[in-house]
Order: C-alpha cells, then structure tokens, then sequence
C-alpha cells in the first residue's frame, strides 16, 4: 500500500471513529421511538421497499431496481393495511429518492412513518408534540433542544402558522402568486424557513390544493389542504395531513402528475391500481412521515445529516 493510500485509509477510519458518539445517540432515539409508539398501542409493521408503482409525484424520483422501484416512502403500502382494519400503525424503515443530496438530504435514509385511523390533521399535529417531548426527555433529560446556537422549547403549545399566513408575514406575497410563478418552493426555502421552528418547533399548515398531494381537501374551503409540516431550528422535519380517501379524486390527481412529470421529461411510473383499490375500504385518518436522520441531526446540534449516519454515499 502506498504511503498516499495508507494515510487516506486511516483518514477513512477516524472519520467513521468519530461518529461514535453520534451513532449511540441515534441507537438510543431510534428506541425511544419504538417506546412510545408500543406504549400508545401502535402495531410496528414491515413493508416491502421494492414496489411496482411507486405514487408519481412530480418532485420526487424512485430508483429503479429491475422491474421494481425501491419505494421513496412506505405510504401506499401503509394506507392498505389501515384499509385492511389496522387502526394505528408505525414503521421505521429505509427509503430512497434519486438526485436527493446536500447537507440535509441523502438518497438513502431512515424514515419514521406513522398512521391512525378515524384521526386528522390536527389530531396529528398534537401526538407528534407528545412524540418529541417524550423522545427529548428521554435523550435529552430536558425538554429543550440546542441547535445551531438556538434555544428550542419543545413543551407545548407548539407555534402553529398557516401556510398563507407565514407568506404574508416572512415573505410579503401569496402561496398562490408564488405557485404561479413557479416560485413556492424557492420562496419557502429562501424567506419562511428560517424563520420556523427557532424558539419553539412550528408547524406550518393548510397548503394550497395544488400542493396537496395524498391529502384531503378542507371540506369548508376547497382551496386548501389538511395538509402541515413541522419546522425545528428552520428545519423541515416531517409532512402529515388528513388522508384522502377518495379514490377518484386520487386517480385524478396522480394523472395530473403523471401529465407534470412527462412535461418534465421524467419516467411515467404505472398507476398503483391497488392501492387505488383499497382506497374504498380505507377509514378516516391521518398520517406522517418524519425524517429520523434529520432528527438525530437536530439532537446532536449538527448542521449536517453526514455526521450522525454510519456512511455517506461518497464514503461506500
């Protein structure tokens, strides 16, 4: 081995050396996780990554493995088995999404994904408040988090601030001018963010109808969705809503994406009939999906999800 070598393999070693600590934090709110939910009667239950129709929205890129997609979330799969009568069930699993990379994005990660039938969005948002304290008292022994030199208080109420509200405020436009310049996602990145989640953690709600993705509509306001995220320290932390339960509404909107990915010169993925199927079957309820890499990322105080995973893609 040459002396170039030698020294970039011990580089290699002391780099993953120096996660230890940051990897016994995560084994430990990984556990903290599955406590909760087993004490709160949820069924933790184990999907197949590998899917034929993963849903086809726009943003968001599966990875092909032969004739199969790894799946980008557990969603569909999940949404079969409250249709099937599982009334409150987790998983924390691996997921995938092609392109995904930057100091809070890894094209492999460990999502938490939860669901609950005759519950809603707002319901939701309070047990993801129970969720956190509980895991934060239990790592942290506080109910405070220290990220990025901010102090987050994570006893309720949290701040809750609808989407149009937050654009009035941190950006002085509209959701609407902004989607229809094409500009929503860069106005929030650039001038709401920031602002969410840095003295208490936030969840900002009700999103245009557009952006609604696998979420109902508001039955006295069709313009909005029951649909919210939640910000700690500027971080976006998870995305839940109010399921939708039509299945011809969402055969509509998963052909109109379909019509906005081929626009984007991206792949058509199949239609996911079965899915579709068992909406007719599927109960009232609410679910969400939280990205556990970016929540160990936020515990540690780190600015980056490499420092609190085994490896990054570049390192395999």
């Amino acid at each position: 081995m040459s002396p170039e070598s030698k020294n970039e393999s011990l580089d290699e070693q002391q780099r993953l050396a120096s996660r230890n600590r940051h990897l016994w934090l995560r084994a430990r709110t990984l556990q903290s996780i599955r406590r909760f939910f087993i004490e709160h009667d949820y069924l933790e239950v184990e999907t197949p990554c590998l899917i034929p129709a993963p849903p086809p929205e726009p943003h968001i890129d599966a990875v092909r493995s032969g004739t199969l997609y790894l799946h980008t979330s557990p969603e569909l799969c999940m949404k079969r088995l409250l249709a099937a009568g599982y009334p409150k069930i987790f998983q924390i699993n691996r997921c995938f999404r092609g392109g995904e990379r930057g100091d809070h994005h890894l094209p492999e990660f460990t999502l938490l994904e939860w669901y609950e039938a005759k519950a809603d969005y707002v319901g939701l948002m309070e047990e993801c408040e129970r969720l956190l304290l509980s895991v934060c008292r239990e790592i942290c022994g506080d109910r405070k988090i220290h990220y990025q030199g901010m102090e987050i208080d994570l006893q309720s109420p949290w701040e809750k601030i609808s989407v149009n509200e937050a654009f009035d405020r941190y950006a002085h436009s509209t959701p609407y001018s902004a989607l229809e310049q094409g500009f929503f996602d860069r106005v929030m990145v650039e001038k709401v963010e920031p602002h969410l989640g840095t003295i208490r953690p936030t969840f900002i709600y009700d999103y245009p109808a557009p952006l609604a993705a696998l979420a109902r509509l508001k039955r006295d306001d069709p313009r909005l969705a029951e649909r919210f995220e939640l910000y700690i320290g500027g971080v976006e932390l998870a995305n839940g809503f109010s399921e939708l339960i039509d299945a011809e509404e969402q055969r509509e909107r998963f052909e109109e994406h379909q019509k906005q990915r081929a626009s984007l010169d991206k792949v058509i993925y199949p239609m996911p009939e079965r899915f579709l199927k068992s909406l007719k079957y599927m109960p009232e309820a609410a679910g969400i999906a939280l990205g556990v890499d970016r929540l160990v990322m936020i515990l540690a105080g780190r600015s980056k999800i490499d420092d609190v995973v085994t490896f990054t893609p570049e390192e395999l």
